[in-house]
C-alpha cells in the first residue's frame, strides 16, 4: 500500500500517535496496547487498530505493540529523520508567535527563513530566524530550496503572495488567512482558520453538542 492509499483521516492521526509513542519511549515503556493508546490520545481502540492495519502487522494479539519498533516505524513514515526547512510569510502578531514557537516540539521541522514588508524588522534576526524583504522571497526560497511555507499575511495580499510562492516552486502551504487560495492541483494547501475553529467550538458549547 502506498501513501496515496492511506485515508486522510488516518494520515492526520499519525503525528498524534508518533508524539505519544515518543513520550512512552522516553519514559522507558517497552510495549503498549491499543486500549492504552486509546485512553492517551482519545481515539477509540478500533480506529487505532484499523489505522495501524494499513501499514501491515505492527503488533501481536495478546502482546500489543512494541513501543520502540512502532516509534521507529512511524518516524520513518513521517520522515522524522529528515529536517524540513519551512518559510514564514508575514511576521505580524501571529507570525511572531510562530517564530517564538518554531516547532520546538518537533525535531524535523523548523522555520529557517521569514519574509515581511516591515522595514523595521527586515534584515534582523528574530528568534534565530533571518527576516528578508518580500521582494527577495522568490529568490531566497529557490536558493534555500524551501518548498513548504506558512502564510500569515493580510487577507487582501494572500493570493498575490501565493502566486509568488508558486513561482518559487513551493509545493505546500499552511494557510492561516481566511482566504481560500487558488493553486494548481500539484500544490497542497492546509487551511487553518482560527476564527472559524473558535466559532465552531462556541456553537458546540451553546448547543450542547458532544
Amino acid at each position: 500500500m502506498t501513501a496515496h492509499d492511506i485515508p486522510k483521516a488516518t494520515a492526520k492521526r499519525l503525528p498524534i500517535y508518533h508524539r505519544y509513542l515518543r513520550f512512552l519511549h522516553n519514559a522507558g515503556k517497552k510495549r503498549v496496547s491499543s486500549t492504552e493508546l486509546s485512553e492517551a490520545v482519545k481515539v477509540d481502540s478500533a480506529t487505532i487498530r484499523r489505522d495501524f492495519s494499513y501499514f501491515g502487522a505492527l503488533g501481536k494479539r495478546g502482546y500489543g505493540y512494541d513501543v520502540e519498533y512502532l516509534l521507529d516505524f512511524f518516524s520513518k513514515t513521517l520522515n522524522q529523520d529528515r529536517l524540513t526547512n519551512v518559510a514564514l510569510i508575514g511576521v505580524g502578531n501571529l507570525g511572531h508567535a510562530l517564530l517564538n514557537y518554531n516547532f520546538h516540539v518537533s525535531n524535523n521541522v523548523r522555520i529557517s527563513a521569514a519574509f515581511d514588508v516591515n522595514e523595521d524588522i527586515v534584515g534582523t534576526i528574530l528568534s534565530g530566524v533571518p527576516v528578508y524583504p518580500m521582494s527577495d522571497m522568490v529568490e531566497q526560497l529557490r536558493i534555500q530550496q524551501i518548498d513548504v511555507a506558512i502564510l500569515t499575511v493580510p487577507q487582501e495580499v494572500a493570493q498575490r503572495a501565493t502566486n509568488e510562492l508558486l513561482e518559487a516552486g513551493i509545493r505546500g502551504i499552511m494557510n492561516f488567512t481566511p482566504l481560500r487560495l487558488s493553486v494548481p492541483d500539484n500544490v497542497r494547501v492546509q487551511n487553518v482558520d482560527l476564527t472559524n475553529e473558535l466559532q465552531t467550538l462556541i456553537y458546540f458549547l451553546d448547543n450542547d453538542i458532544s
